[in-house]
């Protein structure tokens, strides 16, 4: 074995870490896979399983340990960072100047669907697994944003419909599969927890897949709706994607020993999640997670704000030449902008128990500004046409419905439209990084300022944006200025209005 292979990161060297590296304190051959959790990435290791590492250090090992699982085919290089690892890894937390990292041992196996099909099912269908959380991002749930139902002739979802006996490779593909060999072996159901960044995304997740399940089986489909639970929950922390550097950082944290795949996020933590479980749950509270009987105060104010800001920031730092979002935010116009943004949104939203929104708002601008995390604006606007469908425009018709100025809703879409034209102000080229990236972009023309093709994309506008003139032609004079005057003129005329 090389030297090399001899300081990666597994458990016979967790007693050779400085000793500012915090590890776990408890025996992790006790711990269960009670929990399968798909789309396993950085949010899931910095968050979720984070919160089971806590409580695990708190009240020892109990079955509430989690077997990841990746849908993808580039999950597979997961499998081969974590694997060599006993799935250890780092989680480095960072603010300005302040910086901590510990060892998470919480993941206890991992599974790549495409690789291993019926080995997912058969973890699935385990009466070992309780809860299957997913972050899967908003486009795994094959929602038609124009109807708000199941896009059922997705060719993902038709394949697993129309082959039930070959290996899915949806979502809904592999629980409906496994729900079903559980109903005919009467074995209880496990708990679908969402964990991803939509409004009421239990009740979402428990509508797509109930969908797809009486596509597939009328009594399958009645079985989950009558026994399944879907909790609501909000999740909150930014995580941006590792980089080469961070693992060269985070070797040096650990002595020198290396790990494949650390995690690298803001000390900022947030889960509010509805006390709504079918196969029993950990005790999630006693480590700090907010366990109540209605999220959606909670899931507004952060959709609303945070990711909704987030889309504001992503298309313009990248217009003005940015990177990250802390250099963007160093901008005056573009904190500027994103505190307009916000100052709107606010009143339109009901302020959850406990909270202050007008201090939340300036927690997020800090949090946005933290140049230690160095979040990648290329990763924010990932997002976009999954996103700002649930972020923004919901609460854009509010505003619309109470007859109030649409600027801010306008520039921001603008703002979208131009960043999709390719190329920055200073004429550099811009690579989007959106899934619909080629479909979004035949819509726009470089220079035209009619916005009214893009808007005409039903899956994201619906039928009622693309007709409010309001809207329309907020959109319109945001995109006329850009063009016209360049992005710097344009926030610095709105910065004024």
């Amino acid at each position: 074995m090389s030297d090399t292979q001899n300081r990666r990161l597994n458990p016979a060297l967790l007693d050779q870490l400085p000793a500012s590296v915090a590890v776990p304190r408890y025996d992790r051959t006790q711990i269960g896979q009670a929990i399968v959790h798909i789309g396993l990435g950085n949010f899931h290791r910095a968050h979720q399983a984070l919160y089971l590492d806590d409580l695990f250090n708190a009240q020892g090992p109990s079955p509430w340990g989690v077997c990841g699982v990746g849908l993808l085919p580039q999950d597979k290089a997961m499998a081969e960072a974590l694997h060599p690892q006993d799935l250890l890894y780092a989680l480095v937390e960072r603010d300005d100047g302040v910086e901590t990292a510990r060892i998470i041992g919480s993941e206890r196996g991992y599974l790549h669907a495409p690789s291993e099909p019926e080995a997912v099912i058969a973890r699935l269908a385990d009466p070992e697994t309780r809860i299957v959380s997913i972050t899967v991002t908003e486009g795994g749930y094959y929602l038609d944003h124009g109807t708000g139902e199941l896009d059922q002739n997705h060719p993902n979802l038709r394949h697993d419909l129309d082959k039930p006996n070959e290996a899915p490779v949806s979502l809904y593909g592999y629980l409906a599969e496994a729900l079903n060999r559980r109903r005919k072996a009467g074995i209880a159901p496990f708990t679908v927890l969402s964990c991803d960044n939509l409004q009421s995304n239990g009740e979402l997740a428990g509508r797509m897949l109930t969908g797809f399940a009486r596509l597939r089986d009328a009594e399958l489909g009645r079985w989950i709706e009558t026994n399944v639970a879907f909790p609501n929950c909000m999740v909150d922390r930014i995580t941006p994607v590792t980089t080469d550097l961070h693992r060269e950082q985070v070797k040096a944290l650990l002595g020198g020993i290396t790990d494949a795949w650390p995690v690298v996020a803001e000390p900022f933590k947030q889960w509010v999640v509805e006390d709504k479980f079918c196969n029993g749950r950990p005790d999630l509270a006693a480590v700090g997670v907010q366990m109540t009987p209605d999220v959606h105060p909670y899931e507004l104010m952060k959709i609303h704000l945070l990711n909704a800001g987030h889309q504001m920031l992503c298309h313009y730092g990248i217009l003005l030449g940015y990177v990250t979002a802390d250099e963007a935010m160093r901008d005056a116009d573009i904190r500027a902008l994103l505190n307009r943004y916000m100052d709107t949104v606010r009143p339109l939203i009901h302020e959850p128990p406990g909270v202050n929104l007008a201090e939340y708002q300036q927690t997020l601008l800090s949090r946005f500004a933290n140049p230690s995390v160095k979040d990648q604006l290329s990763r924010i606007a990932f997002y976009a046409s999954s996103g700002i469908p649930k972020f923004v425009l919901p609460i854009a018709r509010e505003q619309l419905k109470q007859g109030k100025p649409m600027d801010v809703f306008g520039l921001l879409i603008a703002g979208w439209i131009r960043y999709l034209g390719g190329e920055d102000d200073t004429g550099k080229p811009i690579t989007p990084t959106d899934p619909m990236r080629d479909e979004l972009q035949r819509q726009v023309q470089m220079g035209d300022a009619d916005p009214t093709p893009f808007l005409d994309l039903h899956a994201i506008f619906g039928s009622d944006l693309p007709k409010a003139a309001p809207f329309v032609s907020a959109v319109r004079k945001g995109l006329e200025s850009l063009y016209a005057k360049g992005t710097r003129a344009t926030l610095q005329t709105f910065l004024k209005g």
